[in-house]
């Protein structure tokens, strides 16, 4: 790993996945939905106000007068920088935002939006939704980052006129990563014209073809680019390349690897791998998409004993240590679902969203119940108030995640 280390030393230099990723159910149920270019450099961040000089809008002002600059969070309130590090699902069989993610976004500043659920709809009427949801966000504030999560198989949330229908990864990989890719950027326009700029896929998740079917949240429902790292690698860059070509950011996932467990972390607590290493093929196919040029990376919910023996992937610092410093990975770091999930749930709420930003997550994922996002956006400010080192832990991931938002469809 020296040479990804060199890499990560140069990185730092500048500053720039299933209710959500919600993984489908355990193999005897039916599948629910689940959860790269040049990273944009992030801004320098700024201090975390005082509650006292929290402002009524964001952004400073520009000097004649003008609009404030949504990439500038100088002068934010606390309470709006934390809005920027949260996603709320919202159903996408509605057809307006629901009053839990209204709430969120009106009262919370939540700045980010995942579809979740299923829907034979289409395009227009998928279009309609986000633009209710897109349509809160005040003057002056960053867009939104519109997720979902069309993988293909039984994980695709969007389908109806409009929409085509993917097939699994495991035919994915059989094409040839040219058609792939064309492909890819098709099902992303398709994405873009609903207004959806975030796909939560591709899996990155290697799955050795011995457990294929008794990979519970992987193998299982053929999420899978294969089983060698060659084809996951191959078949899930064409698949990133051809949706950012459409404007879409692809998220990889689910890091480090969900492919050596037999058990859902959506349905199941205390999901571990005694399996992978910091230096496991796992890894490796990882630091291949970043280094072909990934964006975003979701964090998994399983606890990886030979890294970290004492926390789920999303709550450990020693996981996103190791994507951070020995991947060299500078983007957004996202979590998989911690609001209905059971892995998660031996913490509240508000101790999940603390716990998975003070570890090194930039967004907290509440994309099955986003009735739990008030508990976690005042326990997120509460800590910020309350401890320096975590509000610069908020001020970074404020920057990263404004920077992505600044390079979407770039």
């Amino acid at each position: 790993m020296i040479g990804r280390w060199s890499r990560a030393v140069a990185a730092a230099l500048t500053c720039t996945v299933l209710a959500a990723c919600s993984s489908p159910g355990p193999p005897t149920t039916a599948a629910p939905e689940q959860s790269p270019a040049t990273s944009t450099p992030a801004p320098t961040p700024s201090p975390a106000p005082t509650p006292s000089a929290a402002p009524s809008g964001r952004g400073t002002p520009t000097p004649d007068g003008g609009s404030p600059d949504p990439q500038d969070p100088t002068g934010w309130s606390v309470e709006e920088k934390v809005g920027q590090l949260l996603v709320a699902g919202t159903p996408v069989d509605a057809p307006t935002v629901s009053d839990a993610t209204r709430t969120a976004i009106e009262d919370h500043h939540v700045g980010n939006v995942f579809l979740h659920g299923r829907s034979e709809a289409g395009v227009d009427a998928t279009s309609a939704l986000v633009e209710s949801v897109t349509g809160l966000v005040p003057d002056g504030a960053p867009p939104m980052l519109v997720a979902t999560d069309q993988e293909g198989g039984s994980v695709q949330v969007l389908r109806g006129p409009g929409f085509s229908d993917l097939p699994p990864a495991t035919e994915q990989a059989e094409w040839e990563p040219a058609e792939l890719e064309d492909a890819a950027a098709g099902w992303g326009a398709e994405l873009a014209d609903a207004g959806i700029n975030l796909n939560l896929a591709p899996v990155t998740d290697l799955v050795p073809a011995d457990i294929q079917s008794a990979n519970a949240p992987i193998g299982y429902f053929s999420r899978n680019y294969g089983n060698t790292q060659e084809s996951v690698v191959r078949s899930s860059t064409a698949f990133s390349a051809g949706m950012q070509a459409a404007g879409v950011e692809p998220v990889v996932k689910h890091f480090p690897g969900l492919g050596h467990v037999t058990q859902n972390t959506d349905t199941t607590q205390h999901v571990t791998d005694d399996t992978v290493t910091a230096d496991s093929p796992s890894v490796e196919v990882f630091a291949d998409a970043i280094d072909a040029g990934a964006r975003f990376v979701m964090l998994s919910n399983a606890v990886y004993t030979r890294i970290d023996p004492d926390n789920p992937a999303t709550f450990s610092p020693a996981v996103v240590d190791l994507l951070r410093d020995d991947l060299g990975f500078d983007g957004v770091v996202i979590t998989d679902d911690v609001s209905a999930a059971a892995a998660v749930t031996t913490l509240a709420p508000a101790e999940r969203a603390v716990e998975a930003v003070a570890a090194g997550a930039d967004l907290v994922l509440a994309s099955a119940d986003p009735t739990v996002v008030p508990a976690m956006a005042d326990a997120l400010v509460e800590r910020a108030e309350q401890d320096p080192q975590f509000a610069t832990q908020v001020d970074d991931a404020v920057a990263r995640v404004l920077a992505a938002k600044a390079g979407l469809g770039g």
